[in-house]
């Protein structure tokens, strides 16, 4: 059975770590690489970049390291968005492994 995938969107690459730290500290996930989106809007964000964390475990857990992360990006620069997906169906899954972090 595909584990439950929690994404946290976060301001900057300091909120992302802090995120990361505080998801994998509060409950028992694992931390995927970390994704990257500069929108075109960035010049008016709090930070210009947006950086995606992915927590994998059961739902339980990440649940509780998505809410435990965005608590710490809050203390930093922010959250744009949050989401649980308790049952990845196997396409959703290949889009989740996606990753923008190594291209221009």
């Amino acid at each position: 059975m595909a584990q439950a995938v929690g994404m946290l969107e976060v301001f900057g690459l300091v909120a992302a770590f802090a995120a990361g730290d505080a998801g994998c500290k509060a409950a028992n996930v694992v931390m995927e690489p970390f994704d990257k989106n500069k929108p075109a809007n960035a010049d008016s964000l709090p930070v210009p970049l947006i950086v995606m964390v992915k927590f994998r475990g059961s739902v339980e857990d990440v649940r509780a390291a998505v809410e435990a992360g965005a608590e710490a990006a809050n203390r930093v620069s922010g959250v744009v968005t949050q989401y649980v997906i308790a049952r990845p169906e196997p396409d959703t899954e290949k889009m989740l492994h996606l990753k923008a972090f190594d291209k221009d």
